[in-house]
């Protein structure tokens, strides 16, 4: 290839991996279901987009550090002190279940189908045993299931990605041994000898990791390079020693570092996130392009009698094992049954493990990367038409109903949690002072755990149900900070009150973002009116809204809460509810508990 067409291939390549993610966000899909399609179609109608032209045979060495770096990242995701209880139960059934029946259904349906050898069935089998959360989460974003089923699918999908990792680079390295081949032993020592190496390379990223992060205490930016160079160099220098083994390094680097108590992580902030996205779409796009349509067509009608049964058969039957005699009502069951997509790191290792393979002469190792595509598409389209329609069917979407959590204890806010509650919705609060938790409890308003906002420093844990936040502290910048921070542990708005107009503080003055009911009713006023005896007011829309009344939220006949802000007023429609705030009584109403009012209907 000339320079310019080396130009342009890169250029095209970084082009069609982030125009892909940003059209994925668009469509609030999983964004393999547009990369894999894309790259593909670049591959066979370009000349430029052609990894192994561009790269060089460089190129399966640059998909094993890439495919490291999110192993390496997928490990991270697997901290165990989040997950608790039934859940736990559930998805450790799903996890030992899953692997072993597809893996065992695969091995025995793919020497038929697809003529292939005992060792390329095992392979194959393992490669398509994990799912991900970067293709789950975005369907059930979209599906909305009930907070069981997400939060039984979510782990899954985090703690499936490493184990199938493990084990396919195990099984790899089994094979590259001499293992699984017709006529031959199998050889523990050299079997030994790989996992040896890919363990003590996964010690040490995990010591150097702790060592930087812990020790030297370096700051967010150094600290996200540190895990990428520590996870590069470790996994480079475990794959010069024996081939692959780099990939069981990363992971156990991961999985080590995620949990050690005591390291301060800034793993999963925005330059890693990025990064690693980045890294996704340029790997999937190349993977993609190398898969030729020449390498497909044999296969087509095998891989799709392979998702089938995947889909129709194997998944249900792991499923019904998994939840039988648990809590989950009959719909949750039969929709975890219907949602296990494959995802980044079935692509990622059947490209990096076939291309070795291959390379070794192992027959029928060149079908691996054309099958583990075809049953990605197929899973990933197939749940992405029906997931929605399948839930509804089964009645486990969640309710539309906003379910609010407010943070803070003092009077007003308490108040504002009675009135939202009067109104209908399923009110959380949160305060860290044992006082004014005490307050919120003789309230009747149902207290958060003490550890919930831990979720500001943590980014990859969640606020399960909460659907969105109200900051409303009389800290303005613990309002300020934790509106950034929590950002991501909801799944819905985070809002935080105003600080008052004049304020010195430290960072609430200077931080963006939408404060709450609009600058003439900031923190302090709230506090002080309430003091001095305003109280809130429900009342259907419909009724003409009382003089000296100043609205705050609407709440939608759907249960819906919309807040009044600074820069979003509300409309008012047939069958709403507004939360007002002003002098009490206002009129013909009856008193709610603590001074706060509803009116009659």
């Amino acid at each position: 290839m000339t320079q310019d067409e080396i130009l342009l291939g890169i250029g095209l390549t970084v082009v069609l991996a982030v125009g892909s993610q940003i059209l994925a966000s668009r469509l609030r899909v999983p964004a393999l279901i547009v990369l894999l399609p894309v790259g593909f179609a670049a591959g066979a109608l370009t000349d430029v987009v052609q990894p192994d032209r561009l790269v060089g045979p460089d190129f399966s060495s640059l998909v094993s550090l890439s495919v490291a770096v999110i192993l390496y990242d997928a490990g991270l995701g697997l901290e165990l002190r989040h997950l608790t209880g039934e859940t736990r139960r559930v998805v450790a059934r799903l996890i030992v279940l899953g692997v072993l029946i597809t893996w065992g259904a695969t091995v025995a349906m793919a020497p038929a189908l697809f003529d292939v050898p005992l060792a390329v069935a095992v392979m194959t089998g393992v490669i398509l045993v994990v799912s991900g959360p970067t293709v789950v989460g975005p369907l059930l974003d979209h599906v909305r299931p009930t907070d069981k089923a997400r939060r039984i699918l979510i782990w899954e999908g985090s703690l499936i990605d490493p184990v199938g990792g493990i084990l396919g680079a195990l099984v790899f390295h089994a094979i590259l041994a001499g293992g699984l081949s017709s006529g031959r032993g199998f050889p523990i020592t050299e079997f030994l000898v790989s996992l040896a190496v890919g363990l003590i390379g996964g010690a040490v990223g995990a010591a150097l990791l702790w060592l930087t992060l812990r020790t030297l205490r370096l700051g967010e930016t150094l600290g996200t390079l540190a895990q990428l160079a520590t996870v590069i160099a470790v996994s480079a220098g475990c794959d010069m020693v024996r081939d692959d083994t780099g990939l069981i390094a990363a992971i156990i680097a991961g999985l080590t570092v995620a949990n050690l108590p005591g390291l301060d992580m800034p793993a999963r902030r925005p330059f890693f996130e990025t990064l690693v996205q980045l890294i996704i779409g340029l790997l999937f796009i190349s993977i993609s392009a190398t898969v030729t349509p020449a390498s497909v067509v044999p296969v087509l009608l095998p891989s799709l009698a392979l998702v089938a049964a995947l889909v129709l058969v194997v998944r249900p039957l792991v499923a019904f094992l998994s939840t039988v005699r648990t809590e989950l009502g009959s719909g949750e069951r039969a929709f975890i049954g219907w949602m296990a997509p494959r995802g980044i790191v079935a692509a990622s290792t059947a490209s990096a493990f076939s291309a070795t393979l291959v390379d070794k002469g192992l027959n029928g190792a060149s079908k691996i990367l054309p099958i583990t595509f075809l049953v990605i598409v197929g899973t990933v389209l197939l749940y992405a038409l029906t997931a929605a329609p399948v839930a509804a069917r089964l009645g486990v979407i969640r309710s539309a109903r906003t379910r609010p959590l407010l943070v803070g204890g003092d009077p007003w806010v308490i108040g504002l949690g009675r009135s939202l509650r009067s109104a209908g919705l399923d009110v959380l609060m949160w305060a860290g002072l044992e006082a004014q938790r005490e307050q919120i409890r003789e309230a009747g308003i149902e207290l958060a755990s003490g550890e919930l906002l831990a979720t500001a420093a943590d980014p990859k844990a969640r606020l399960e149900g909460v659907t969105a936040v109200f900051l409303l502290t009389d800290d303005d910048d613990f309002n300020a900070l934790a509106s950034v921070m929590v950002q991501d542990s909801v799944e819905g708005p985070v809002y935080r009150v105003g600080p008052p107009h004049d304020s010195h503080g430290v960072v609430a003055p200077y931080t963006g973002g939408d404060a709450l009911f609009g600058r003439s009713l900031v923190r302090h006023t709230l506090a002080a009116r309430y003091e001095q005896g305003v109280r809130f007011l429900v009342q259907p829309a419909s009724e003409p809204l009382p003089p000296d009344h100043d609205t705050l939220f609407v709440v939608r006949a759907n249960g819906r809460l919309d807040p009044v802000t600074e820069a979003h007023t509300v409309t008012l429609q047939q069958g709403d509810t507004v939360v007002l705030l002003g002098p009490f009584p206002p009129g013909p109403a009856t008193s709610a508990p603590g001074g706060d009012a509803r009116a009659g209907h």
